[in-house]
C-alpha cells in the first residue's frame, strides 16, 4: 500500500500545496478593466484549468498540476500505488528496448507480483497475463493491466477528487474569481 506523503517526490508535495494559493492569486490579480495583455490571456488559461478538470478524466491527467494535484488526493485516500503504476508504465512504454527486462522486473516485483510492497488490485486474469507477458517482455507487456488501473480510477477515485474539498474550494475560487 501507500508509504504516505513521504512516497511523493518533494516537488510533486509543495506544487500540490501551492496549487490553492496559485489558483487563488491568479484569481486576485486578474484585472477586470477589460484590457488584455498576452499575460492576462495566459493567466487566465490557468486559472479555468480546474474547470477542465472536471469535464474528463483525460484532461485531468494530461494537466500537469491536476496530475500533482490528483496524486497528492490518492496519497491523502491510501491510493498512490494506482497512479504510481500508471506513470511507471507510461515511462516504461518509452523505454529503449535494451531496458525493458530491468524496467519490467522492476515494476512487477513492486506493483504487480503478490508480495509487492504497493501492489494494485487487478483481478486474476490480468495478473497471470501480465505475468506471462514478463518471459518476453515488450513495450505492452503491462498494457491491460494499466488500463484495469486507469478504469479503477477514472470510475472510483476521480468522482471522490471531484468532490474533495481542495477541488470544490479551487472550483469555487475559479468560478467566484
Amino acid at each position: 500500500m501507500c508509504r504516505g506523503l513521504e512516497s511523493l517526490p518533494i516537488t510533486c508535495l509543495e506544487r500540490a500545496k501551492e496549487l490553492r494559493a496559485l489558483f487563488g492569486s491568479l484569481l486576485q490579480r486578474s484585472d477586470h478593466t477589460g484590457q488584455h495583455k498576452k499575460s492576462d490571456k495566459l493567466r487566465l488559461h490557468e486559472v479555468n484549468e480546474p474547470l477542465k478538470w472536471k469535464e474528463s478524466f483525460d484532461n485531468l491527467m494530461s494537466s500537469q498540476n491536476g496530475l500533482c494535484l490528483f496524486r497528492a488526493f490518492l496519497v491523502s485516500e491510501y491510493s498512490e500505488e494506482n497512479i504510481a503504476f500508471y506513470l511507471a508504465c507510461e515511462d516504461y512504454r518509452t523505454s529503449k528496448p535494451s531496458k525493458l527486462a530491468t524496467k519490467a522486473k522492476k515494476i512487477y516485483e513492486e506493483f504487480i507480483d503478490s508480495d509487492a510492497p504497493r501492489e494494485v488490485n487487478i483481478d486474476h486474469a490480468t495478473k497471470e497475463l501480465t505475468k506471462e507477458n514478463m518471459k518476453r517482455p515488450k513495450q505492452s507487456c503491462f498494457d491491460q493491466a494499466q488500463d484495469r488501473i486507469y478504469t479503477l480510477m477514472e470510475k472510483d477515485c476521480y468522482p471522490r477528487f471531484l468532490r474533495s474539498s481542495v477541488y470544490l474550494e479551487l472550483t469555487r475560487k475559479t468560478k467566484t474569481g
